[in-house]
């Protein structure tokens, strides 16, 4: 749909070439003529003067439309409309006393225009322009340059670019080299679905975009290169949500002849220097809690550490007792897990009562409440227990006068997830979060495999190439359970912010891993061939981690989900709505792959 004047022809230049950013303006600038270049933030007629709020990538400043001034300007003024593109040039004049707008930076100052162009016209948009719209997201992803205009989305994307600059910066004053590694690599399936692309020379057969450089990099330490780092694109075709996008990005780094510590002192700079970078402050070293402690206090290996409500392990305290459903469950192999609620005694019965149900949507079978006040216990349960068991599990969870306790019984890793999930509704409900608050952990000490009973088959916690510790390569014959890897995950607010290892750099150790996860040699040979011959040329022992840069930036910006920190993202079916993607392609394009689909005719 065309939009030019009144059918007059297009104009393809300009004369008003800027002098300066709409965000320049200041208290200095008092007499200076200055041109300006933007769009039309906001415009006001007053019956005389009209007032256009101009804005460009440096921000805002008002300009003043005067008929006394400049006449031709002035009826050209009355025209404009949001978002056309205008170039304004006129004198730079301190606003009147009581007009000072002190939530613009500018603010003091104003601009009595007199020479005005419009660049450029615009129809009405979708949504206004500006900050903390209540507009459907879909709609805002499809006019995603519209939605990048507004002041907090912009943001978004300069503050990602300080990160990314700020990491660069940091990596390379430590002897860091930036690599880039191949987007077009080979599938090796192992966690997401690879995102797969036919190639057309070698028809039948395909190369799949890369999950991470994971390999490339261990290579590169092959190489001789002794620090590599990336700003990596990766792509896992996988459920999406608010913090998954089937393309994202990894502050991505490898470093030869390291141990775990060595590693983490780095990414403890890199993430200190992006919270300076956002204008936040950050203490280091970071502090560290094994894996098997987060789970016994938290239920998971991601706790957000800015508040309490912390679990233990009830087993022992309720293993006489006669209450059935805590008897029946441990008899079954089960848990009993509790939570402590501090200062949760002012909760309601009908708020007791939906955290209940709540845990029933979660997938318990139910959830058992317990508040302690001035004379003891009150809970629909405590006729069925002893006074030593009260007892025993006010000590275990550390409860006080005025604490509450939630309680759960089932199969171990269930209770965790729902406590987990609880402890994070509570929280909130109570308003013990912080939100201005940031708390760092290191969690180590992570197992080195699980057992998947689904497949019936060991599988790499992190992945198959992660070293098991030295005291753990043992077990790998008798407890593979117990083997511990030599892995490392930050957390920030409950969120996995990066996570790495130290590497497998002998064959034979990779080969036993290859076995573990159940892989045959041919099988192991056909994926990972290349690396098990680079690893018999003399490798080095070697480490490396991978930040989510959109999970970072989100953090420091404050927003709920990292599609607001990608310029240009997916919707949650992974689809593009500004250009529609993805799409159907033509036949003769499949014909030249040696492709037909399953939908063809």
């Amino acid at each position: 749909m065309s939009n030019n004047n009144n059918g007059e022809k297009p104009v393809l230049g300009f004369r008003l070439k800027r002098s300066a950013g709409c965000g320049s303006p200041e208290a200095s600038f008092d007499g200076k003529e200055i041109t300006v270049n933007g769009w039309v933030a906001r415009r006001r007629d007053h019956g005389g003067l009209i007032f256009i709020d101009l804005r460009d990538d440096s921000g805002t400043v008002q300009a003043v439309f005067d008929p006394r001034e400049s006449e031709q300007s002035h009826s050209l003024a009355e025209g404009v409309r949001p978002e056309f593109v205008l170039a304004v040039k006129g004198k730079v004049r301190m606003r009147p006393d009581g007009t000072v707008n002190p939530s613009m930076k500018t603010g003091e100052v104003e601009i009595l225009v007199v020479e005005a162009e419009v660049l450029n016209s615009s129809l009405t948009p979708p949504f206004e322009i500006k900050p903390d719209i209540n507009v459907d997201e879909k709609l805002r992803l499809q006019y995603r340059y519209l939605d990048l205009r507004r002041d907090d989305l912009h943001e978004c994307v300069r503050l990602r670019h300080r990160i990314s600059s700020s990491a660069r910066r940091y990596l390379e004053d430590r002897g860091f080299i930036e690599i880039e590694t191949p987007q077009l690599t080979k599938s090796t399936p192992e966690g997401a679905r690879d995102y797969l692309v036919p190639s057309r020379v070698q028809p039948g057969c395909f190369y799949a975009l890369p999950q991470s450089p994971q390999l490339f990099k261990q290579t590169l330490m092959i190489s001789g290169f002794d620090r590599y780092y990336q700003i990596a694109r990766c792509f896992r075709d996988e459920d999406l949500r608010a913090d998954r996008q089937p393309e994202f990005t990894q502050i991505d780094l490898e470093m030869a002849f390291v141990d775990e510590s060595d590693v983490m002192a780095v990414t403890d700079g890199i993430v200190a220097s992006a919270f300076q970078a956002a204008g936040k402050v950050m203490k280091t070293p970071v502090p560290r809690m094994s894996y098997r402690e987060a789970m016994e206090l938290y239920g998971t290996d991601r706790p957000d550490l800015r508040f309490g409500l912390r679990m233990s392990t009830l087993d022992d305290v309720f293993r006489e007792t006669g209450f059935k459903v805590f008897a029946g469950t441990l008899k079954k192999g089960g848990s009993i897990r509790g939570m402590k609620i501090e200062q949760g005694a002012g909760m309601s019965r009908s708020d007791l009562d939906s955290w209940t149900k709540r845990a029933q949507e979660l997938g318990a079978s139910g959830l058992v409440w317990f508040v302690l006040g001035d004379e003891g216990f009150r809970s629909p349960v405590t006729k069925f227990l002893s006074e030593d068991e009260l007892a025993d599990m006010k000590s275990a969870l550390g409860l006080e006068k005025g604490d509450a306790a939630f309680i759960v019984a089932g199969d171990r890793a269930g209770c965790d997830d729902v406590l987990h999930t609880l402890r994070g509704e509570v929280a909130r409900k109570l308003g013990a979060v912080d939100e201005g608050d940031f708390r760092f952990v290191w969690i180590v000490g992570f197992p080195l495999l699980e057992f998947d009973r689904l497949e019936g088959r060991y599988k790499s916690l992190h992945h198959p190439f992660t070293s098991p510790t030295e005291e753990s390569f043992e077990m790998l014959e008798h407890a593979p359970l117990e083997a511990e890897a030599r892995a490392y995950d930050i957390v920030i607010n409950g969120i996995e912010m990066g996570g790495g290892s130290i590497r497998i750099h002998r064959r034979e150790v990779q080969e036993r891993m290859f076995k573990m996860l159940g892989m045959s040699p041919d099988e192991y040979e056909a994926k990972f061939g290349f690396l098990l011959e680079a690893l018999e040329y003399g490798a080095p022992p070697h480490g490396g981690l991978a930040l989510g840069l959109d999970r970072l930036v989100m953090l420091l910006a404050g927003r709920d989900s990292i599609r607001d920190t990608i310029a240009f993202p997916k919707t949650q079916s992974a689809s593009c709505l500004l250009t529609g993607a993805p799409d159907s392609v033509s036949g003769a394009q499949l014909k030249d792959l040696g492709l037909k689909t399953s939908f063809d005719s």
